[in-house]
């Protein structure tokens, strides 16, 4: 895997995602995020390239829909997942919430 250099900063989380490939259902556990992406671990192990979507309840127990999203890499049960399609007010409270981590712990980086 070629090195990139990400545009969007990682904020440490820990919260609950449930995630859809076509028919199949994944549960699992979002450990950072991004505005454009999220790093989980789930019971449905998935592979680059793969489209889903994503139903994330952040930690103040806001509940974050994303109707497109593809796997950009995975090693076993953990993948990263890029955002491809987000309704505007999805994204904006996205947005919102990025930004109060941000200002919460501004040194805290995390990288998937």
């Amino acid at each position: 895997m070629p090195f990139t250099i990400r545009s969007h900063r990682r904020f440490p989380v820990q919260c609950s995602v449930t995630y859809n490939a076509g028919p199949f259902r994944g549960q699992g556990t979002v450990w950072n995020l991004s505005r454009s992406g999220w790093r989980l671990s789930g019971d449905l192990p998935m592979r680059p390239g793969e489209t889903l979507s994503l139903t994330v309840t952040l930690p103040n127990e806001q509940r974050i829909e994303v109707p497109e999203a593809v796997v950009r890499w995975s090693r076993g049960r953990e993948f990263a997942v890029e955002n491809l399609v987000v309704e505007r007010h999805t994204h904006a409270r996205l947005q919102h919430y990025v930004k109060r981590l941000a200002k919460d712990s501004p040194s805290m980086i995390s990288h998937c």
